[in-house]
């Protein structure tokens, strides 16, 4: 029940900022009711809209679970971009040069090289913080920097395609794609995996002692350290674990939706999906319905802005406003 209570918020959340939206999109000569009607019909509204949906959903949770979880430890990772740009990274070089192929066994690698990726690219961040006392905060902004020029320069040169025509790398071939879902067109089995995941990191975080020591550290560090737990170690572990999160959704990017690798993959996710965690109030089990929003905003804006005239960059305001009333007024208490 304390689980269903902590919701109700989060709900309260994207209802008043919706209700704020209206009242803008009126100030600016809009039809409000129109307006979030079409954004509404342009991510529910059909099959392809659902499917649209169904695609954004998988990232934004994935990388939304993994900040929910940093955040929730104390450690603020804001690397989730570069994280799952790496991890896209590494399982096109799997695929495309390292086991072109490899068929089904290529596939499974290059899920696992892409969590590998993206927690080796978050441990750099990691080890800064511990050994050196770098704010994870600038260390992980940075390497999204670094991790989008490494994708640059791998799709116009040593992963660019054969005929290098054009800044990507070659297509993945069939058997390294993840399968689709039948009778759809866009929505591939890896999103089973992404919803699945948040229920497994609900179990980590509040049913082992593992996941207690990081809620330990993330409640007070120095009380945490006078238990017997180090603030050092968990901050690997927890960053390290974040960025594996992020490594995977760039993996199912490459493998299930865009079948190669360009620049500008996923661009935003990493930060929408600080958005997700947010309003999911640090809770695993949140994410899930949180991510649905933000996928169904992303989704809907083109709708809306056919509607309704408006631009779709409007969605960005509403997004915002989740944010404000999130951090302002649906702060997570530490509870199960």
């Amino acid at each position: 029940m304390s689980t269903l209570r902590g919701f109700a918020a989060p709900a309260a959340t994207a209802a008043a900022a919706l209700a704020l939206a209206g009242i803008w999109l009126a100030v600016l000569g809009a039809d409000p009711v129109l307006a979030l009607g079409a954004l509404v019909s342009g991510a529910f509204g059909d099959s392809l809209a659902l499917e649209n949906t169904a695609v954004r959903f998988g990232p934004l949770a994935l990388v939304g679970l993994g900040v929910a979880l940093s955040f929730r430890s104390g450690i603020w990772n804001i690397g989730g971009e570069g994280q799952l740009h790496t991890g896209a990274l590494a399982a096109t070089a799997l695929v495309t040069r390292v086991l072109p192929g490899g068929g089904p066994v290529s596939l499974l690698l290059a899920l696992a090289v892409g969590a590998a990726a993206g927690a080796g690219w978050a441990g750099i961040a990691a080890v800064l913080r511990v050994r050196r006392g770098v704010s994870e905060v600038l260390s992980t902004i940075l390497l999204n920097f670094i991790a989008g020029l490494l994708v640059a320069w791998a799709v116009h040169g040593p992963l660019q395609e054969a005929t290098g025509a054009y800044p990507q790398s070659d297509a993945f071939p069939d058997a390294a794609r993840l399968a689709l879902v039948p009778g759809l067109t866009r929505v591939h089995v890896g999103l089973f995996l992404a919803a699945a995941l948040p229920a497994v990191l609900w179990v980590f975080l509040f049913r082992t002692a593992a996941g207690l020591r990081l809620r330990a550290v993330g409640l007070s560090p120095d009380a945490a350290r006078y238990a017997g737990v180090s603030p050092e170690r968990e901050t690997i572990r927890v960053l390290v674990l974040s960025g594996a999160l992020a490594g995977l959704a760039g993996g199912l990017e490459v493998a299930g939706v865009t079948g190669r690798l360009f620049e500008n993959l996923a661009t935003g996710y990493g930060f929408t999906a600080i958005a997700v965690a947010l309003l999911a109030r640090l809770h695993p089990l949140g994410v899930i319905p949180s991510a649905i929003v933000f996928a169904a905003l992303a989704s809907g804006s083109g709708a809306m802005q056919r509607a309704a005239a408006v631009p779709s960059v409007a969605v960005q305001v509403i997004e915002a406003l989740v944010i404000f009333l999130s951090v302002g007024f649906a702060l997570p208490r530490r509870e199960t």
